[in-house]
């Protein structure tokens, strides 16, 4: 079987879209996350140099375990192709959709990584299928994959205090105004949350609320001794 790449079995476990917008000056924007995180994920597992295929760029390979596998993981790591569609986001369909049917994968066997406005800044939620919530790169992926019925990693990222559609395109279009630190920081959950999702399986995958901000580290405040239970002493008249 020749493969998207030109040569051997491609099959793979999953194909996983970071949804963006090609071009300078779209980097680092709010509607870019789901580049940021495929960027992490391709580092993070050793994809290598992605290759310009499907209207985007793609590149293929194993997941890598950073830390000993847990409990229950494959005994083969997943085959993975990572996609960045090259076109706009109201029509990364036309990326996606060749480079699904050229794997020949069922549609929950597709995982996209975008950005929430829905959800604050920090919060992950993954779940498959659903509504589009008015997201350009969602409608145009179901408009040509013929259903919506994919996996989806949802980056919240706030909305404006506004509903005006100008004031709201403005806002993912614009550049995170959380520290570097903070953007870095949810860029990472997110792919942790990815490869949770991988590591189960395209049948065995669950809904998550997903990999929200960590818990405080510090041990909590020592709370002292427990009121003493008695009543207090008649301290009579005086």
């Amino acid at each position: 079987m020749i493969g998207p790449f030109g040569g051997g079995h491609a099959t793979v476990d999953w194909l996983i879209v970071g949804l963006g917008n090609p071009g300078r000056g779209y980097a680092n924007t709010r509607h870019n996350v789901g580049f940021l995180v495929a960027d992490a994920l391709a580092e993070r597992w050793g994809l290598g140099r992605p290759r310009e295929r499907f209207r985007g760029r793609i590149a293929q390979g194993r997941v890598r375990y950073e830390e000993a596998p847990a409990v229950g993981a494959p005994a083969a790591a997943p085959q993975v192709a990572l996609l960045w569609p090259g076109t706009y986001m109201n029509e990364a369909g036309l990326s996606v959709g060749p480079a699904r049917g050229s794997y020949k994968l069922p549609l929950d066997h597709l995982l996209v990584v975008h950005d929430e406005i829905d959800l604050p800044f920090g919060e992950i939620r993954a779940r498959l299928g659903g509504g589009l919530a008015g997201h350009n790169g969602l409608k145009s992926l179901k408009r040509e994959l013929g259903g919506a019925d994919f996996w989806r990693v949802r980056v919240g990222v706030g909305r404006p205090d506004s509903t005006d559609p100008e004031i709201v395109a403005a806002y993912v279009l614009g550049h995170f105004q959380e520290s570097p630190a903070e953007v870095k920081d949810l860029v990472a959950r997110a792919a942790q949350e990815v490869e949770r999702m991988v590591l189960q399986g395209p049948g065995e995958v669950a809904p998550s609320g997903g990999n929200d901000r960590p818990a405080d580290p510090r041990p909590p405040a020592d709370p002292g001794p427990p009121a003493d239970p008695r009543p207090p002493a008649d301290p009579g008249e005086s």
